[in-house]
C-alpha cells in the first residue's frame, strides 16, 4: 500500500512539473497568432515515428522530418527541439514560435503550428519541397542555373527587407546561410530557422552576450561588440551573395593558399580588376556579366569589415533589381575594421 502511494504521488509531482512547464511556455507565447496546436501523438504518425528515412535534415536546434498531416491531408515539416528541457533549448523554441508566428512574406518559411505536449518540443511548417540552398552550391544535388541563383539572391534580399523594416520593431534573423536558404518547388528563396531572431525596437541595438550564429557568416564587430544589427545580419547576406556567385563555401581549407578565406580572395580579384574569375565555374560562363558583377560587388559591399559603411537592405535591392543603379567604389584591398578598445578607469585614484 506504502508503495502505491509513493508510486502516486511521484506520478502527480511528474505530472504537475509537465504542466507547469506547458503554462510557461503559453504564458511566453501568443497562441492565438498560430494557425494550429499538435499532440505530439499526431506528430508521430504524420512522421512514422520520427522515422530515420522521413528525416531531411539536422541542425543546430533540431532534427527536421517529413510529414504528413491526416486532416487536412498535407505535406509538412518537423522540427523536433534538440533537450526540451534544457533551458537553451526551451529558449530557442520560444524565440521562433513567437518570431515567425508573426511573419507574412513570400519568401519567409511559413509556420504552420507547434507543440509542446508530454515534454516534447516541436514546430510544424510548410513543406519546403526542393531542399536547402547549401545542398545544391555544395552538395551532389547538382548546379544551379544562374537565372535561378540570382532570383533567390534576390528573394533572400526580399525577406530580409520585410523583417527588418515591415514592422513596429525590426526582426534580427541572426543566422542568415546558405543551409538556412530553403527552395519551394519553383526554386524559390525561403528564409527558414528562427531559433536565433531577435525583435528589436527600431531606435535600439541588441546587446547580447551570446554570439549566436554560424563561423564565416558573423560580423566581425559581434567578437568585440556583441552588439547585433540590421548591418550584421546585411553581412551575412553579403556572404550568402558571394556563396551564391562563386559557387563554394566561405572556408574552405582544402582550397588552395590564397583562396581558403572566400571573401578576401573575391576582393583581391576585384582589386585587381579580375573580380568576374571568381564565378563558379561549373556555369561553364553561362551567365549575365551584369548580373554576375552586380551580385558579386553587392555581396562585398554587405562584407565590408566596419558595419557603418554597409548598405541597407533596401539599398541591396534597388542594385540587384536594376542595371541602370551603379555600384559602390570599394577599396581596391579589403579593409580592416578598428574596434578601439574603451580605457580602463581607476576609481581609487
Amino acid at each position: 500500500m506504502l508503495g502505491l502511494l509513493c508510486f502516486l504521488w511521484c506520478k502527480r509531482i511528474t505530472s504537475t512539473r509537465e504542466t507547469n512547464k506547458g503554462q510557461a511556455i503559453d504564458n511566453d507565447i501568443e497562441l492565438d497568432q498560430l494557425d494550429r496546436s499538435f499532440s505530439y501523438s499526431e506528430l508521430l504518425i504524420a512522421t512514422d515515428n520520427f522515422g530515420e528515412h522521413q528525416k531531411l535534415g539536422r541542425g543546430g536546434f533540431g532534427e527536421v522530418y517529413r510529414g504528413v498531416l491526416e486532416d487536412p491531408p498535407l505535406e509538412v515539416a518537423v522540427k523536433r527541439i534538440f533537450n526540451p528541457s534544457a533551458v537553451q533549448g526551451r529558449k530557442q523554441y520560444v524565440s521562433e514560435v513567437k518570431t515567425i508566428s508573426q511573419l507574412r512574406h513570400r519568401n519567409v518559411v511559413h509556420l504552420i503550428g507547434w507543440c509542446h505536449d508530454q515534454g516534447h518540443l516541436l514546430l510544424v511548417y510548410e513543406l519546403v519541397p526542393n531542399g536547402s540552398l547549401d545542398s545544391y552550391l555544395f552538395g551532389d544535388k547538382g548546379p544551379l542555373s544562374w537565372v535561378v541563383r540570382y532570383k533567390i539572391a534576390r528573394g533572400v534580399a526580399s525577406a530580409l527587407l520585410y523583417l527588418h523594416e515591415d514592422g513596429k520593431r525590426y526582426l534580427l534573423h541572426r543566422d542568415v546561410k546558405t543551409s538556412n536558404v530553403m527552395l519551394d518547388s519553383g526554386f524559390n528563396a525561403m528564409l527558414g530557422d528562427f531559433g536565433m531572431a531577435r525583435l528589436v525596437d527600431h531606435d535600439k541595438t541588441l546587446k547580447t552576450t551570446d554570439v549566436g550564429g554560424t563561423r564565416g557568416y558573423l560580423a566581425p564587430e559581434l567578437y568585440s561588440t556583441g552588439k547585433a544589427s540590421k548591418q550584421s545580419d546585411v553581412f551575412s547576406f553579403g556572404v550568402v551573395a558571394l556563396e551564391i556567385a562563386c559557387g563554394r563555401k566561405v572556408i574552405d581549407f582544402s582550397a588552395e593558399v590564397g583562396k581558403v578565406a572566400l571573401v578576401n580572395w573575391v576582393w583581391d580579384l576585384y582589386g585587381a580588376g579580375k573580380i568576374l574569375e571568381a564565378a563558379d565555374q561549373r556555369l561553364k560562363m553561362e551567365f549575365d556579366l551584369g548580373e554576375m558583377e552586380r551580385l558579386m560587388v553587392v555581396g562585398l559591399w554587405c562584407a565590408l569589415p566596419d558595419h557603418a559603411f554597409r548598405p541597407s537592405m533596401r539599398q541591396v535591392i534597388a542594385i540587384l533589381n536594376s542595371e541602370e543603379a551603379p555600384l559602390p567604389n570599394l577599396p581596391q584591398k579589403m579593409p580592416v575594421a578598428i574596434y578601439v578598445t574603451p580605457p580602463v578607469v581607476n576609481h581609487r585614484e
